[in-house]
């Protein structure tokens, strides 16, 4: 049987906090160097963020994008600086890995901004099966790994602010360095289906 978690689990769970550098892309001035760092790291977290509509049919562009180092997460603000082509040279880079979950809802926001290909990306919702994990969502995922809660108190706040809280930072890069976490641990040869995770190691304990 594979790994599963409840909500009511995670509710009584710490909660993470991403402890690394947040760099506000938004300025295009600012995107080469952001490009250049990200460039020289082979394994990268990604994710997105749209502001939510509340009407039918309204849909909004994505606003942010979020790449991560282990270290270092860099919130492209698109909507204040559009879709620079430099990041192309991220996305569309075959010899760069970037984990994500839910893909295609990201990659169906970045086809509004972009007729690129995204390469190289690696879903967390379908990898970590082949770990004997059920759950598909992020902070399930995370929660059975880690033993910690990701916050989602963000998650549809106005992603289009003319200055991003630092809530909402904090929220945005969590998100993309914990996929980035999340692989790096799987595929270290430290995890252990038999254990249960470090999750359930702690509830045994």
């Amino acid at each position: 049987m594979g790994l599963t978690i409840t909500k009511e689990e995670i509710a009584k769970l710490p909660i993470e906090t991403f402890s690394g550098k947040i760099e506000v892309i938004d300025d295009i001035k600012k995107v080469p160097d952001a490009v250049n760092y990200l460039l020289s790291k082979p394994v990268l977290g990604f994710d997105t963020e749209t502001k939510p509509s509340f009407k039918r049919g309204k849909v909004h562009k994505v606003a942010l994008m979020q790449l991560s180092s282990e270290d270092t997460c860099f919130l492209f603000r698109l909507n204040r600086i559009g879709y620079p082509a430099l990041l192309d040279e991220i996305i569309c880079n075959p010899d760069i890995k970037k984990i994500g979950l839910s893909l295609k809802d990201d990659f169906d926001a970045i086809r509004r901004r972009s007729d690129k290909k995204p390469q190289n990306f690696v879903d967390l919702q379908t990898f970590v099966d082949d770990y004997g994990i059920e759950e598909n969502s992020l902070q399930k995922i995370y929660a059975i790994l880690f033993g910690k809660r990701l916050a989602k108190s963000q998650r549809v706040s106005n992603w289009e602010a003319k200055e991003l809280s630092e809530a909402q930072k904090s929220y945005a890069a969590l998100d993309a360095w914990a996929c980035l976490r999340i692989y790096n641990y799987l595929i270290s040869g430290d995890y252990n289906e038999k254990s249960r995770g470090n999750y359930f190691e702690a509830q045994k304990g």
